[in-house]
């Protein structure tokens, strides 16, 4: 049996070379989607149509093998690249390496960020087609800048759009190129609002661009220190952790020179960045989900040069599977959500690690409890209030702050 050749169509017959056309002409069966037999009405080859049932394509070509019909030509058509989420890895898994010939073209990819000018090197790629993979686009959404999508009738932009407006990634845009090499072929960004209510021509891809954050043009200040004045930070007003608060929650996070910290809910992010101070040659996530506390968080990494800082954005606490594995955990928010954001978080802490969680309310002292505990974490926890200084006409006196609770999951087991 002559090897079977597999041939990527790159975007359309023209970006097919002479090699390409000669062994497509001298086929005695051509195999592939419609709109790439159509391409080929005249030739005498007989056609068989790629279906979404791929098992049919396998064995109807295992059947001319077995067959020992050793003579026959067999052509199959690919799309964009036949090894790049192509049929090509299928068919070698099915019926050996030994049988298949490879014949290259251009990637959908590569053709998409050429459409719209942009280099690809850094994209991240998601297969959707006739796939789940809704987790692992969110998971991506936390750290990636630019994804591409494969999309199929189920699984289009439409979909895609509703699912980042429905999990709060309104800083993502996208771009929807359909028909790509044809004549109809259309490219256009949109807002996610509006990109959900469209319907869209097939077969198209999708791309999601992260919207640039307008970081001020700060001078670095000289290194970080433990507990300095809020006046320090970028900050919402009485959005930040205090500084005694900080440096006593800081210290029960035992960060060591090569820590993984994740900074859950980081706001202004002065915990990530103090405990630079300490993490020299690791990495700190800091994670947040509103879009002005992500601007203040960029603008307070560049005042304290802080390069080892990776800023994500996501609602928590979705985006944390796609993040390495943490050996500290600090959260400072999470509301009502707090105790899935534990049991989220806690479960990817490494062996031995450290877990703690700022709070001022009563009802999730118990929320942060449990969960540690029903893990097997070692638990502890304090009270702290802090009295400042405060001015006046003939004296001073002592002005109140929130007390806080400051929760302590250890890892090592009971």
């Amino acid at each position: 049996m002559k090897p079977i050749s597999i041939i990527g169509m790159g975007l359309s017959p023209d970006d097919l070379t002479a090699g390409h056309l000669e062994l497509i002409k001298q086929a005695d069966i051509l195999i592939g989607g419609k709109r790439h037999l159509d391409h080929f009405k005249d030739l005498p080859a007989r056609k068989k149509d790629i279906t979404k049932n791929l098992k049919k394509i396998i064995t109807f070509i295992k059947d001319r093998i077995e067959n020992g019909a050793t003579d026959l030509s067999i052509v199959v058509l690919a799309s964009g690249d036949p090894l790049y989420f192509g049929i090509g890895s299928l068919l070698i898994g099915s019926i050996g390496a030994d049988m298949v010939n490879i014949y290259p073209n251009i990637t959908s990819v590569a053709a998409v960020f050429a459409r719209i000018k942009e280099p690809w090197h850094d994209v991240h790629v998601i297969s959707m087609h006739g796939r789940e993979q809704k987790i692992a686009l969110l998971s991506a959404l936390a750290k990636k800048e630019k994804i591409a999508l494969f999309t199929d009738s189920n699984n289009n932009p439409a979909m895609v759009a509703k699912l980042l407006i429905e999990n709060n990634r309104s800083d993502f845009k996208i771009c929807v190129l359909e028909q790509l090499g044809t004549s109809v072929e259309h490219i256009e960004w949109y807002e996610l609002n509006n990109a959900a209510e469209k319907t869209f021509s097939e077969p198209n891809m999708v791309v999601l661009k992260r919207n640039p954050v307008e970081v001020e043009d700060i001078e670095p200040e000289g290194k970080p220190y433990l507990g300095m004045p809020e006046s320090c930070f970028d900050h919402q007003d009485g959005l930040i952790t205090k500084a005694e608060v900080r440096a006593v929650a800081i210290s029960k996070l035992h960060l060591l020179t090569d820590s993984i910290l994740w900074d859950l809910g980081a706001g202004s992010g002065s915990i990530s960045i103090e405990s630079s101070c300490f993490i020299t040659t690791g990495v700190i996530f800091a994670v947040e989900q509103h879009k002005k506390r992500i601007i203040q968080i960029q603008n307070n990494k560049k005042r304290y040069n802080v390069n080892n800082l990776e800023i994500i954005r996501t609602k928590l606490p979705q985006g944390l599977g796609n993040l390495p594995q943490p050996d500290r955990i600090f959260i400072g928010g999470g509301g009502r959500d707090l105790e899935k954001i534990i049991k989220a978080a806690s479960s990817r802490l490494k062996k031995n690690g450290i877990i703690v969680i700022n709070t001022v309310l009563i009802q999730n002292i118990e929320a942060a409890l449990q969960p540690l505990k029903k893990a097997g974490f070692k638990t502890d926890f304090i009270q702290i209030q802090v009295n400042n200084r405060k001015d006046m006409p003939w004296g001073e006196r002592l002005e109140s702050q929130n007390p806080v609770w400051i929760i302590t999951g250890n890892a090592r087991r009971l």
